[in-house]
């Protein structure tokens, strides 16, 4: 029988997304540690399962093709990991609607991760998404 994993198991996978599916780059571990209905909640939709969440990311990547995200904090409590994450990235192809403007940005971004049975079951992602499309010279906003 299996041990039930710890939080310092559960900070490990849940590190994994930022460092080496999101900024390594090696989506194929999408399909080893999350679970097949993986939910993910976020500003650029509901993701309902690790399909579509492999979509998502191919699609985050082929915007930002130097895309990194940075773990600053993990804390771990039951069965969830709470990270501060840094993101980084040249705007380099079309992302939500927008056509490239080779600008860099870099941000901050809040993960929830729950883990379920040694797998990522569930993620709620808070990225500052104003801050990214200002950077990337998608939006502008009024000087006050």
């Amino acid at each position: 029988m299996a041990s039930a994993p710890t939080l310092t198991d559960n900070k490990r996978i849940a590190r994994q997304i930022p460092e080496a599916v999101a900024t390594a780059g090696d989506l194929d571990l999408i399909d080893t540690i999350c679970a097949v209905d993986l939910a993910d909640h976020s500003p650029l939709g509901e993701i309902e399962s690790r399909a579509e969440f492999r979509e998502q990311m191919e699609s985050i990547r082929g915007a930002f093709s130097d895309f990194s995200a940075t773990v600053d904090d993990v804390v771990a409590e039951g069965d969830t990991v709470a990270m501060r994450v840094t993101l980084r990235g040249t705007h380099d192809g079309p992302f939500m609607g927008i056509e490239p403007t080779g600008n860099e940005f870099e941000v901050s971004n809040m993960v929830f991760t729950r883990i379920e049975d040694g797998k990522i079951a569930e993620r709620w992602v808070l990225p500052d998404m104003l801050g990214m499309l200002q950077q990337v010279g998608a939006v502008d906003m009024p000087e006050r």
